[in-house]
Parts: structure tokens; sequence; C-alpha cells
């Protein structure tokens, strides 16, 4: 970790000059100018629904944090590839773990919370274990791209993340699911074997089905809901 982190003033200033100066730059730039920038003040957040992100970083940032949501509802899928992370990338794997284990949170808040209050599920196990993760930290990539919902349509490479006081950078912002899966196939990066079984969008296991065709990439998350997003992105 840095030994000092800077304002939320002087982040959002260096957020805003790079939004204008990578606002048409490739994924490893944008990402060599967070390593050059940050350094150990930046972390990587992964999903493990692929780990493209997770290549590219450990190119720019060796031992680089990556910050991992061991949420207690992953698919053994998930987190088997995390595992795999762990043992072949040049990455620092941290485990985010919840306050409370889903047997706590049962406890408390009634079986099944995720079926009843999703949001509520998620603020817990998975927004409140980032954000203070994140305190050690300066900015955070994510995998975020613009072409995954409407929700994400404008998404910017570089942004001041008020409600954290952090800076958010998404690196593949710009790319389409072709880029994605033409840099696995050139680089045989580590995917989630889930997404050769319908499932293009890999959350956690009770709140994620397999994708029908034609709908878009995310309706397999949270389905029948108004629900698309967690609430780490927005």
């Amino acid at each position: 970790m840095i030994k000092s982190l800077r304002s939320g003033a002087e982040l959002a200033t260096v957020a805003r000059n790079a939004a204008a100066d990578l606002a048409d730059a490739s994924a490893q730039e944008i990402l060599h100018w967070a390593a050059e920038e940050f350094g150990s003040g930046l972390a990587v957040t992964a999903s493990m629904q692929d780990t493209v992100l997770v290549h590219l970083a450990s190119k720019a940032l060796p031992g680089i944090d990556v910050l991992f949501l061991e949420t207690g509802y992953h698919f053994i899928e998930t987190t088997g590839t995390a595992d795999a992370v762990e043992a072949v990338y040049d990455v620092s794997l941290r485990r985010l773990l919840p306050l409370q284990t889903v047997e706590q949170q049962d406890a408390q808040y009634g079986k099944d919370l995720f079926a009843r209050d999703p949001d509520l599920c998620c603020a817990l196990r998975k927004v409140a274990p980032l954000n203070k993760a994140l305190k050690d930290y300066e900015a955070w990539a994510t995998g975020v791209r613009r072409v995954e919902s409407p929700t994400r349509a404008n998404t910017p490479v570089v942004t001041f993340d008020a409600k954290r006081g952090r800076i958010k950078i998404a690196p593949l912002a710009a790319w389409t699911d072709d880029d994605v899966d033409a840099y696995i196939a050139e680089h045989n990066v580590l995917v989630n074997p889930l997404l050769s079984a319908e499932y293009p969008s890999i959350g956690c296991e009770p709140c994620t089905r397999r994708v029908l065709p034609g709908q878009d990439s995310r309706a397999g998350r949270w389905a029948g809901l108004a629900k698309t997003e967690c609430g780490i992105n927005i």
C-alpha cells in the first residue's frame, strides 16, 4: 500500500485531466498511465468471469493487488478461477470477506435475503467490503464495458468516484465482445468455465441464470427483477 493518500480534491483534478488525455487511449496505455501515476496505490477488481483486465494489469504493474469479493454465494467455477489467477498470474489476490458469514446474515435478516431484498444483500456482501478495501488505494480499475448494458453505455475510461473519494478507471470501456474474445484467444487468458455454458455475465449463483438466445448479456442477472447492477459500478 502507499504511505500517503492524496486528498479527494487532488485526485479529482488528476481524474479530470486524465479523462481528457486518455479518452481515446488503448487499454494498455491507460493501465501503464495508472501504474506510473499510482503505483501500489492502484488495485484491480475482478469478478472472475474472465481475467482479461487482470492479465493486462499484471503486465502493466507486476504484483498488483487484485480485489475479489468472496460473497459466500459464488459458483464453484468462480472460486476455482480465482484460485487459478492466484497461482498463474503475477498479482497479489486479496479476497474480501463481508462482515457477516452467510449464516450470520441469515440469522439477522432471515434466510435467503438475496431473494427478498437483493439490493441489501449486494450492499452487505459486495459494496461494503469493497468500500472498506478501497480506503487503502487512490485508484481502482474495473472491467466494465459500454456494450454490456444500457446502464454502462456512457462509461468513461477515467472518472472521479465521488462516493468513495477515489479514481475509477475502466480500461476496457470501449472494448466489444469480439475484442475480449480475441484477447483471450491470443494470450490464452484464464476464463470462468461457465462462460461456455450460456452465462455471458456471471454473478452469485442464486442470482444468475443462463441467458436465452437474443437476450441482453446481463439478462441472466437477477432475472425477473428491475435490478441490473449490484451497486459497485453505479
